[in-house]
């Protein structure tokens, strides 16, 4: 129910979704009368593999997470997360409040033994034609270096299951490759990751995200939010930068024309709609968070997100690598 579009675009994703992939049932939760206004114009209803499951109340995007928390326990977003935990659903997919989704999922279905907080993690890719994940983006704008390197065990085991990578790199944001740079905090994690028995390349840079370096680099959400929104906003500024060069004058409209398969292949790379749905790792269950102003085609990804962490058990492999750096050694 939630995002920029409600159901306006997550009915039809889930309806697309499911005559893909032929074993998935799915739940839509929300207020009825909406949902099956959406089905309806699309020439379906609930069936066998689509139910729809009633609530009477929505989290608004711009509500306070306490405040949805504890007056809104009838909320889709609340319900969602319930059938989760409760097992009558593997996973739950929302495009709703992100602060709300955070900590409802945490107050419901708890973090995994060993693990302090949940983290928001998400894929952006890189040169090498490929992904690296990053958490935290957004979640936790202090972290301890015990939190840090949690969360190297999350990506790590994250990237194992849904990459199929046996023993994933993990990077450690920072100011410079070198172990003298950065605060305490950072420092320290670094020694924890060193120690953790996970695959720790060490320090990483900003740019080598993008080049690929690891397949996970993990900093704090501040970092991670903001490292995040500078992405999106020079992906932006570039392509407002080539339209605008392109539309200049009549050679520079031809040339355009000319450079369209090229235009169009760059965009359908770095389509952002690939790489929507963001996971809430750490928890005792799997959540998903999808951009408020995703089209159809975007939440669709989140959805195939959700299938991939329910196939390779990610909470499972997350706990059990947990259980193995808490026992102390012999």
């Amino acid at each position: 129910m939630g995002g920029d579009h409600g159901p306006h675009v997550t009915v039809p994703a889930a309806l697309d979704f499911q005559s893909r992939v032929a074993d998935v049932d799915m739940i839509l939760v929300g207020k009825p009368e909406a949902i099956e206004a959406e089905l309806k114009a699309r020439g379906a209803a609930a069936r066998d593999r689509l139910r729809v499951h009633a609530t009477s109340e929505v989290v608004e995007m711009d509500e306070p997470p306490a405040q949805a928390m504890r007056y809104k326990k009838d909320s889709s977003m609340r319900v969602a997360i319930n059938l989760v935990k409760s097992g009558e659903a593997n996973a739950a997919v929302s495009a709703g409040n992100t602060g709300a989704l955070m900590a409802i999922s945490r107050f419901v279905l708890k973090t995994i033994p060993g693990i302090d907080r949940p983290a928001i993690a998400t894929v952006l890719p890189n040169s090498k034609g490929g992904y690296t994940y990053v958490l935290d983006l957004g979640a936790n704008v202090d972290c301890t270096p015990e939190q840090l390197m949690q969360f190297g065990v999350m990506g790590a085991m994250l990237v194992a299951a849904v990459a199929h990578k046996e023993r994933p790199s993990v990077g450690l944001l920072n100011i410079g490759v070198e172990d003298i740079k950065g605060n305490e905090t950072v420092k320290r994690a670094a020694e924890l990751l060193r120690a953790s028995g996970l695959n720790f390349y060490g320090n990483v840079e900003g740019d080598d995200i993008y080049k690929g370096t690891t397949d996970v680099v993990v900093c704090d959400g501040f970092v991670g939010n903001a490292l995040l929104k500078a992405s999106e906003g020079v992906a932006k500024m570039i392509t407002g930068f080539l339209r605008e060069e392109f539309r200049r004058t009549p050679w520079n409209m031809l040339a355009a024309l000319v450079a369209t398969p090229v235009i169009n292949a760059l965009r359908s790379r770095m389509d952002p709609a690939k790489y929507n749905g963001a996971t809430l790792v750490g928890l005792k269950g799997i959540v998903i968070k999808s951009h408020g102003s995703a089209d159809a085609r975007a939440f669709a990804h989140a959805l195939e997100s959700a299938v991939e962490e329910v196939r390779h058990n990610v909470p499972q492999r997350i706990a059990a690598r947990m259980s193995e750096i808490m026992v102390p050694a012999q």
